[in-house]
């Protein structure tokens, strides 16, 4: 039976629940493919997260964490987490 989606006549807004995951393989200096919406957090660790300006924080999470930020990059070194893209 195909599927039936009921609010495929609404337009999506910025409220909207993502409806596309991605894996993030970290690379340092590297956008990633897609300006995630958040990140969901795999597997704990930490997080180094770039910023469109270049700015790199690390970030402690925790695994079932979403973390509210769309990154340009996610910097391998620093980064202990497993984490996947939402837009």
């Amino acid at each position: 039976m195909p599927q039936t989606d009921p609010f495929a006549s609404h337009r999506r807004g910025l409220e909207s629940p993502a409806a596309t995951h991605f894996e993030i393989v970290p690379q340092d200096g590297t956008d990633l493919p897609v300006r995630p919406r958040v990140l969901r957090v795999v597997s704990a660790g930490d997080l180094a997260v770039r910023d469109a300006a270049g700015t790199v924080i690390i970030y402690p999470v925790a695994a079932g964490e979403t973390f509210a930020f769309s990154a340009a990059g996610i910097e391998a070194t620093g980064t202990t987490a497993t984490v996947a893209g939402w837009y």
